[in-house]
């Protein structure tokens, strides 16, 4: 019998237009060496290894007459080729020029008639390297049924293991029929199924109210003449493309700011956004008057014990953080955010990460999407996502290609035009940000400050002058870029 999308996951379809497309996205690069990774060494490790996450093969149908939730079945055409798609850059090819690439194949929604993933070889960058970009709807992942696809494609030695094909056939589909008798046997058997179903349903009809109603008052305000009420700088209404921005950036410099002023290493993270967005701000002449906070939804784990550590997508919770962007000293600012996480480190439920890792179905690229549907449930509440994960502090190998970066691109929400995404990984810090093309279109110079918020942390904890220039440098060009266009 075909498994039922529950609520959660309708919601995530019905709420995915050309402007909010539901997926999130990696960008994974890879030195081959001497393996020869290419694209159709690609295809063989995806054939290899698809059968651990069967979803993947699967497509979502959906029910006549909206009896019940949509179904999820085999894809009876299901072509391997289709999903895992290859692209290349101008040698040698930049990060930029990948960046570049990688938003435009970010801003475009998935086909609902298909699985709903894609897997990009990109060929090109310099030094010989190999990108993948993978990018899996929200409604695939939730860390308890099926984790992200990227996880089982890793391994942690540079000879890949091969597993071998399970001979997948794809299992009949039921008729239109079968799907209207399915819907009213499950309804009659499993009252559960109609609540559902009117749960699903309702939820996605409410959204999209809340959405008309804000078109309606947009509308209101241009017949009327009248200006509608100031948005906060990364609040507004976004359009169809995206703007990526990445930053790598050494571990160690987390480690010394911690060493020095205590907290965790998520807390230095989380003080350099504070940082990096107050600067950001300043050199957008945006007041800082009425806007001394910004408050941002950080996903965490919430595991009680080993005997709980048996999954990941019921094991993730949101938690609120004001980043304080109005404060001017660099240690107040990572003072007052360790001070946000010390509630939640004190119930006993707060996991660190070198045990994080230890959970089944824990990867870096699963826990950001588990974190955008955490994300979504409270957009409400926050104006900010920051997702940060601790990966792996040792290499990862696809097909015996070292893993040598992993960017996470979150989704963007309606309303939110900047999400930003953390992933530690083999002693370095990779910042991945997302922006909407339009609302924020100076979202290069946010990454730009975020090292240099960096950079300052570091300084004052180590006491030497000699360590800020390479963010400074830039922002302060910046500024004077927009001072002079003032």
């Amino acid at each position: 019998m075909s498994e039922r999308l529950r609520p959660r996951d309708l919601v995530f379809l019905a709420e995915e237009t050309p402007q909010t497309p539901m997926h999130n996205a990696t960008i994974e690069i890879f030195e081959p060496g001497d393996s020869g990774f290419d694209h159709d060494r690609l295809l063989e490790l995806i054939e290899d290894r698809i059968s651990f996450v069967p979803r993947y093969r699967q497509r979502v149908q959906s029910v006549p007459g909206r009896l019940a939730n949509p179904v999820w079945v085999d894809d009876d055409h299901f072509d391997l080729g289709y999903h895992v798609r290859r692209s290349a850059l101008p040698r040698p090819g930049t990060i930029d020029q990948l960046r570049d690439l990688v938003a435009r194949i970010v801003s475009r929604p998935l086909d609902r008639a298909r699985p709903l993933w894609e897997v990009y070889f990109v060929e090109g960058l310099e030094e010989g390297r190999i990108a993948l970009l993978s990018k899996t709807h929200q409604v695939l992942v939730d860390g308890v049924h099926t984790v992200d696809l990227g996880q089982v494609l890793l391994d942690v030695s540079d000879t890949p293991k091969q597993l071998g094909g399970d001979g997948w056939t794809p299992r009949r589909g039921p008729s239109q029929l079968g799907l209207m008798t399915g819907a009213v046997r499950d309804s009659l058997a499993e009252p559960d199924t109609l609540v559902d179903t009117v749960r699903g349903h309702s939820g996605a009809a409410m959204r999209t109210a809340s959405a008309t109603a804000q078109r309606t008052r947009a509308v209101a305000y241009a017949l009327s003449g009248r200006r509608p009420p100031r948005e906060a700088p990364i609040t507004g209404r976004l359009s169809q493309q995206r703007r990526i921005v990445t930053l790598d950036t050494p571990l160690e410099d987390y480690r010394t700011v911690r060493q020095a002023h205590g907290g965790t290493v998520n807390d230095v993270i989380l003080a350099t956004v504070a940082g990096g967005l107050r600067a950001w701000l300043m050199t957008r002449a945006e007041s800082l008057k009425g806007v001394r906070q910004i408050r941002a939804v950080v996903p965490v784990s919430v595991i009680d014990s080993e005997l709980e550590a048996t999954s990941l997508g019921s094991q993730i919770a949101a938690h609120f953080v004001d980043l304080p962007v109005g404060e001017s000293s660099p240690l107040v600012r990572l003072h007052q955010v360790s001070y946000s996480f010390q509630a939640h480190k004190e119930t006993g439920r707060g996991v660190a990460a070198n045990r994080l890792a230890g959970i089944a179905g824990f990867a870096p690229t699963t826990f950001h999407a588990i974190g955008s549907r955490v994300a979504s449930d409270e957009r409400r509440s926050y104006r900010l996502n920051v997702t940060n994960v601790p990966g792996p502090q040792s290499p990862l190998y696809a097909a015996g290609a070292r893993m040598v970066s992993s960017y996470p691109v979150p989704p963007l929400l309606t309303g939110h035009p900047l999400a930003i995404g953390v992933t530690s990984y083999h002693g370095r810090v990779f910042y991945g940000l997302t922006a909407d093309r339009v609302q924020i279109p100076d979202a290069d110079l946010l990454g730009t400050c975020i090292q240099e918020a960096l950079d300052e942390l570091v300084e004052v904890s180590t006491g030497s002058g000699s360590r800020a220039p390479r963010g400074r440098r830039k922002s302060s060009r910046a500024e004077a870029k927009t001072k002079k266009k003032g």
